[in-house]
């Protein structure tokens, strides 16, 4: 419609030029309106009268039209109008009227307004002889000199997130902040200063700055930072100090779990310049808070909801003359995930003071239980403010705090032998019966360049070793024969039924796990044999392990993770990847692996526990003739008599690799039984 709107502006201006004898105001009426529509400001305040030009410049005009429309969001501007079909007769000496209907969409919906606008004859003006009567109501028909025009964004209140059984992870509730009063102080300045320091762990320096900003005075209420509403003993002390008020926030978000839970929510931050560019048109001010990391980032968009917006007339007293349109905030979804609470912190608590990953699942419907990640960090800080020098703690600590290891991928060691156990047994190279002879601690073939495979201590008391031996003892060099057995290029292509390379069907991204970091073996034999025992360039992350385990529960097939409540669980991921007659053979070895007193597993005995799994140690060598590399402990258990519970459990750089995390594990169950 815009080569319309132009010609209709132009054939205005001809017959402005043409008609001279016979001026008309519908011409000048005609190609005002189709200016405006086009936001062409010089031709709109070309066509005013000389009164309206000396009462406000074109800079003037053009500016305020702009910031206005700017300010409110307005797009689809149109202008109707009905004019007399026949040609009429004008006095000059009258003021000539014709009314119009504007409408045009804005932050707060669609405003409509009727108005006339007036035209008078200017005898001097050759070019335009009739000339537009402009006032502050040709913007909106209500205002007058002195009103401004006021926009609102009407902000949703974020959805919950709450665990399994409604328990809260990330809600909204009430925060305490603390502020100060200057003239209340009473000589008190630095005890005061050094107190609040203390206990909100802010500098000094920051508070004086926060109390020497131009706009405050002796009796001006200052916030310095906040608390947590149950933290009754911060309260009390700061209660102790000269010159400190509170004021109760409402609406603030909470993370009730804190640290145990803290990189699966995330937290919400003020919105920085940066995100702001990148949200631009999505309805964001520079007052927002926004999602930073895990849940509160990856569904910001659900729990955020829809902002709504208020457009209003003020006047000179900055009173609300007149509401325009307002569209009201439609709020932010709640969302439920699957996680159970209670297996969420009794995790984190065998997992923190150490480093590493650590998920539950119910392995008989797919649902994740939990998702913990350590060192950690308390969301709530970010929420309650923090320090830059707090923030740069966080980000320089050598423990990477703020990183989420749930999300990452490690060597899985010893933990991946049942997969390559499974690809054995599904290609018929393996026969769980057949015993292979192992006559010595360690293996090599011609052409390794002196590379060879090493058992560890325990499975190198048997030199006969059946597929059942070997997980119980987890013998290296059982599976490194195997997997030569079965070849390279079967065992990638027959890795896919359990999801390698795939990304993880999940609502929370996890990277995806890989058995090589090229496509091939080729001919290097010896990553090839330290594949069969997850080492060489395998990568999972706890999640995937635990979902390549629910085959051995669920007759073979391998389950979809499931996170949020509402989505169907108990389907499959890669269905019957093996028989379900297979599946038992290495479900009834990961029993032994614990129930056994030769299993790697079997320490320390928990009575009432009926656990199956597997330990593993991964060393994480930067060549294959590197010694003493770091090691990570795994180990994952599920309850082989209530099978709705499975955790998979990684710790990094320990002393005695599998054997440190398997008690933590079976303190779990312990726990939650």
């Amino acid at each position: 419609m815009k080569w319309l709107k132009v010609i209709i502006l132009s054939l205005a201006f001809i017959g402005l030029a043409g008609c001279s004898e016979n001026p008309s105001p519908e011409e000048t009426f005609k190609g005002y309106m189709a200016a405006w529509e086009d936001q062409d400001y010089e031709t709109m305040y070309g066509l005013l009268g000389e009164d309206s030009k000396e009462k406000i410049s074109e800079a003037e005009f053009t500016e305020r039209y702009k910031n206005i429309y700017k300010d409110i969001n307005v797009s689809d501007l149109e202008v109707t109008y009905s004019l007399p079909e026949e040609e009429q007769e004008y006095d000059q000496e009258e003021t000539q009227t014709f009314a119009y209907k504007a409408s045009m969409d804005s932050m707060a919906g669609t405003i409509n307004f009727s108005h006339e606008a007036e035209l008078v004859f200017e005898e001097d003006d050759d070019n335009v002889p009739w000339a537009l009567k402009w006032n502050p109501s040709m913007i909106f028909a209500g205002m007058e000199e002195g009103d401004t025009i006021y926009p609102e964004t009407l902000s949703p209140e974020r959805g919950e997130i709450f665990g399994k059984d409604r328990e809260g992870l990330a809600v909204n509730g009430t925060i305490q902040e603390v502020g100060l009063v200057l003239s209340r102080m009473e000589g008190e300045e630095e005890e005061a200063k050094q107190g609040l320091s203390e206990i909100l762990n802010i500098s000094v320096e920051s508070i004086e700055q926060k109390l020497s900003q131009s706009w405050v005075k002796a009796d001006s209420y200052v916030p310095i930072g906040s608390v947590a509403n149950d933290d009754e003993e911060s309260i009390a002390a700061i209660k102790e100090l000269a010159g400190t008020q509170f004021n109760e926030i409402d609406n603030a978000r909470v993370y009730p779990l804190g640290k145990a839970a803290a990189h699966l929510t995330g937290y919400v931050d003020d919105i920085t310049a940066e995100q702001l560019k990148e949200r631009e048109g999505e309805g964001y001010t520079s007052n927002d808070q926004v999602g930073q990391t895990g849940l509160e980032r990856v569904m910001e968009q659900q729990l955020r909801g829809t902002p709504g917006g208020k457009v209003s007339i003020l006047d000179e007293n900055n009173d609300v003359k007149e509401v325009l349109a307002e569209k009201p905030a439609s709020d932010g979804e709640d969302i439920t995930l699957t996680i159970q609470t209670d297996v969420q912190k009794s995790v984190y608590d065998q997992l923190k003071g150490d480093s590493g990953s650590a998920t539950a699942i119910n392995p008989s419907t797919g649902e994740v239980s939990a998702l913990v990640s350590a060192p950690s960090y308390d969301p709530n800080q970010f929420v309650l403010g923090m320090s830059q020098e707090r923030r740069n703690e966080l980000t320089e600590h050598p423990d990477r705090p703020l990183v989420n290891k749930f999300t990452k991928t490690y060597s899985p060691g010893s933990t991946f032998k049942p997969i390559t156990a499974s690809i054995g047994l599904e290609s018929g190279t393996i026969n769980p019966v057949t015993e292979m002879s192992i006559p010595e601690r360690t293996y090599s073939e011609e052409g390794w360049g002196g590379y060879s495979v090493t058992r560890v201590p325990g499975a190198n008391e048997e030199k006969q070793v059946n597929l059942r031996d070997a997980l119980i003892r987890s013998d290296n060099i059982y599976f490194a024969r195997s997997i030569l057995d079965i070849g390279g290029e079967t065992f990638l292509e027959q890795s896919k039924d359990f999801g390698f390379g795939e990304d993880i069907p999940l609502s929370y991204p996890i990277s995806s796990s890989q058995i090589l970091n090229g496509d091939s073996f080729g001919n290097n034999e010896p990553l090839l044999a330290d594949t069969g025992y997850g080492q060489g360039e395998v990568q999972m992350s706890t999640l995937h392990l635990a979902m390549t385990y629910t085959p051995f529960i669920n007759e073979g097939t391998m389950l979809k993770p499931v996170l949020m409540k509402n989505e169907e669980n108990g389907q499959a991921w890669h269905e019957s990847i093996m028989s379900p007659e297979k599946a038992s053979t290495v479900r009834e070895s990961l029993q032994a692996v614990v129930e056994n007193e030769n299993g790697t597993g079997y320490e320390p005995q928990v009575e009432g526990l009926e656990l199956a799994g597997k330990t593993g140690t991964a060393e994480l060598k930067q060549s294959l003739d590197q010694e003493n590399a770091q090691e990570n402990g795994w180990f994952i258990a599920w309850d082989t008599e209530n099978p709705d519970l499975m955790v998979s459990m990684m710790i990094e750089d320990v002393e005695g690799g599998s054997h440190y995390v398997v008690p933590k594990v079976k303190n779990v169950f312990k726990e939650i039984r």
